[in-house]
Formats: C-alpha cells, structure tokens, sequence
C-alpha cells in the first residue's frame, strides 16, 4: 500500500525544492546560446533533436492555421473550449477593472500612475504526455484581456485541440516548438518566424523553467514554475476519498509532484492511505502517481493552528482546506499567508479551478507564493509613475530645498544644481 510518510515541522523545511537543478540550467545555457546565435537555424535544428516537430513541417502555425484547426474542432469539444475560455475572460475582466490610474497632489504639482500591458508575449503550454488546451486559454486569454497586442503561443507537438485553444484565445500564432529552445526563440527572435516578445509566461517542464531563468531581465517572465504542488488541511471530519482523490489529480502530473497532508487527526492519514490505495487501482496514471507519492508526505499536528504553520512553511501551489464546514474552512483559509491559489471547503476541488472556474491556474510553486502571486492580468501590465510640477510655489520651493539638501548628503552635487537650476 502506497504510505505518505510521516514528516516533523522541521523535516517540513527540508521539502523545499530549488526551481531548477544545476545540470539543467547548464544544458539549457548551451541551447538557449546557440538559438540567440543562430536563429531559426538553431531552432529548427533543436526543436527536430527533441521531437518537437518532424522534418519539414513548419515550424510556426499562422492565424489561418490555427482558425483551419477551430473549424476541425468536435463541436463538443470547441463548445468546451470556448465556455472555459468565457469564464476565464470573465475573471480576467474583473480582476483589470480593479486596477486603476492613479493621480494625487505634491507640495507645487501633482504625481500619480499610468498603466499599460507590455506590447507582446509569448504564452508557453506544455506538451507532454498529453495535450493541454486548458494552459493556451489560462495565458493566452488572460493577456488579451490585459491589452497584449502581439500574442504568440508556443506548445510543442501540437495537437488540434491546441492550436484551436489558441484560435479562440485569439493568438496570432502558435510556434510549434517546446523546451529551452522555444524559450530562446521568444526572448531573441528567430527571424523571419519568431519576432523576440517582452514576455514570457507559462508553466513548463524544467528545460522551460532553466532557460526563463537564463533570459530573465532580456524579457520579463512570469515566475520559475516547478513540478505541481498540493498542500491540504484536513480534520478528522474530512471525508478521505475526496482527500485521496484530490493527491492523486496533482501527484498523477509528474513523477516529481509534491503532495502533503496536515492534519491534527492521525487516523486519517492511514484512511487517506487506504483511499490512494484503492483509486491507484483503476487510475490510467498510475505509475506517474505512485512515483510522486514516493516524495511525498504527511504531518501529523496539534491543533489547526499549527497546520497553517506548515502550510506556510511549504508555500503550496494549490492550497485546500477540509476543516469543519465552509465557513471554518474560511476561517482558517484567511490565516495562511504563503499560497498560490486556495481552495476553501470539500466542494471546492482544486481541479475544477485548474480547468475553468475562473481564476488562473499557473501558480508559484517550490515556495514561490511567499513573494509572488499566480498569472493574472496584472503580469502583463506595467505600472508606471508621473510627476508633474506646476510652476514656482512656496510649496515647491520647500520641496525643491529638501531634495537638493539630500543629494548632498549623498555626495550628489551636480543633481542638487540640477534642483536649483529651477
């Protein structure tokens, strides 16, 4: 029977993973450096090596390409990509209507923001095992909403279920290729298919998360994503088949998925156990699953308190809380800190916010939440400030006699004459 072994507070701090291995990064170097040097050359050379496409078929999907794949999309399955990218619309659109420009007055004038959306980005979704539309809508969608005007998807091997995603995301391409060196091709450009974007987003496998690490502050990315993470609380009122049910969606991933339990009940951990042996059963996943509990594990607490201490600790990725009914579930939902998105109560399944609730779905993982938040609308934008001075005043005067008195604190002379040249 597959066990979640049993971990202490302190083994809990041991869990937390680097974003990227050193081998990787290495290895990525080389590609990322051969396709800023070589271009397309280098890309299609790459992109062949790993299989992302195959000998002589192309390596960008234009516009049309990608509507000729919409018009072949099952009616069922367009209907379902076109309801998720809906919601996913919905949620985007609220979350900009919360960010306003801002104006306010300075002693002799006034300051304030301005926003605007980066010009173009390139909105990576994996191509593993299977294809993932869900990931197109997640980045793509949402960067439209924000103002992106040139939009390109970049997913190898992709399925037409994709390059539909794509389609009704409404990209202007989809650049066939995975790994570093799709990453490459974004931050640089492969002319004449691949212009350079200013940024770059997306969950990826760990080529993808090295090479964003190697073109960050050439272009913008969006975080370091690591293998998928779940973190849930639980009591002994919590039902262990859902438990078991809601690991297994996250540890069936990747073999490297983390999922961890917390609980201050110490029979449901061996309920919990008894449930994933039962649904690895039947599970097509199975051996990805069993491979991900292997590095996974649970914590026995004292009390609720001290598993919102864990879970701050661990910083999930996805955070759910199976504590009481909803309302305490809320309760202690509101107490953590460190998360990147958080499923309160028993029907609220961490699934269901990763295909189409709403919210986004690419989220910070190996401990990321405590200083970054998941994709939204506010990745693409920029927030930028103005000053605007109106002419002398007693008010400016002060001001302006301030500053020069602390350039010169700081040695700043010529920026002291610069405040008094007015």
């Amino acid at each position: 029977m597959p066990v979640l072994n049993i971990r202490t507070t302190a083994e809990c701090l041991q869990a937390k993973r680097e974003p990227v291995d050193q081998a990787t990064l290495a290895s990525a170097a080389v590609i990322v450096a051969d396709v800023r040097r070589r271009g397309a050359m280098a890309l299609r050379e790459h992109a062949e090596r790993y299989g992302d496409i195959k000998p002589g078929e192309p390596l960008v999907h234009d516009r049309a390409a990608l509507l000729a794949a919409l018009d072949k999309c099952p009616r069922g399955e367009r209907q379902l990509l076109e309801h998720a990218a809906n919601r996913i619309r919905t949620f985007a659109q609220a979350q900009r209507a919360c960010i306003r420009e801002l104006q306010t007055t300075v002693p002799g004038g006034e300051a304030g923001h301005w926003i605007a959306p980066v010009a173009s980005a390139g909105c990576y979704a994996p191509g593993g095992r299977f294809p993932l539309p869900s990931s197109v809508l997640m980045t793509a969608v949402t960067a439209r909403i924000a103002g992106v005007r040139n939009l390109i998807v970049a997913s190898p091997r992709p399925a037409n279920i994709v390059l539909a995603a794509a389609a009704i995301a409404d990209a202007d391409a989809l650049l066939a290729v995975g790994g570093a060196q799709a990453v490459a091709a974004l931050a640089y450009g492969a002319a004449p298919f691949v212009t350079d974007v200013d940024l770059i987003v997306g969950p990826g496998n760990r080529w993808v998360t090295a090479a964003k690490h190697l073109v960050a502050g050439v272009v913008g990315i969006d975080m370091l994503a690591g293998p998928s993470e779940i973190l849930i609380i639980a009591d002994g009122d919590a039902d262990p088949g859902l438990i078991a049910a809601d690991l297994l969606a996250q540890a069936e991933h990747d073999a490297d998925a983390s999922v961890v339990l917390v609980t201050d009940n110490a029979p449901l951990i061996s309920a919990v156990n008894q449930r994933l042996d039962e649904q690895l059963i039947t599970l097509p996943t199975r051996e990805t699953a069993l491979a991900a509990l292997r590095n996974s594990f649970a914590v026995c607490v004292a009390d609720t308190e001290a598993a919102v201490a864990i879970a701050d600790l661990v910083a999930p990725e996805h955070l759910v809380i199976m504590v009481g009914d909803a309302n305490a579930s809320t309760d202690v939902a509101r107490k953590c800190a460190n998360y990147g998105a958080v499923f309160i109560g028993a029907m609220s399944d961490q699934v269901l916010g990763d295909y189409a609730a709403g919210p986004n779905h690419v989220l910070p993982t190996g401990g990321g939440s405590r200083f970054g938040g998941g994709l939204s609308v506010f990745t693409f934008l920029r927030v930028r400030t103005f000053l605007r001075m109106n002419g002398p005043s007693a008010a400016a005067s002060a001001l302006r006699s301030e500053a020069a008195q602390l350039a010169r604190l700081e040695g700043l002379e010529g920026h002291a004459r610069a405040i008094e040249a007015r």
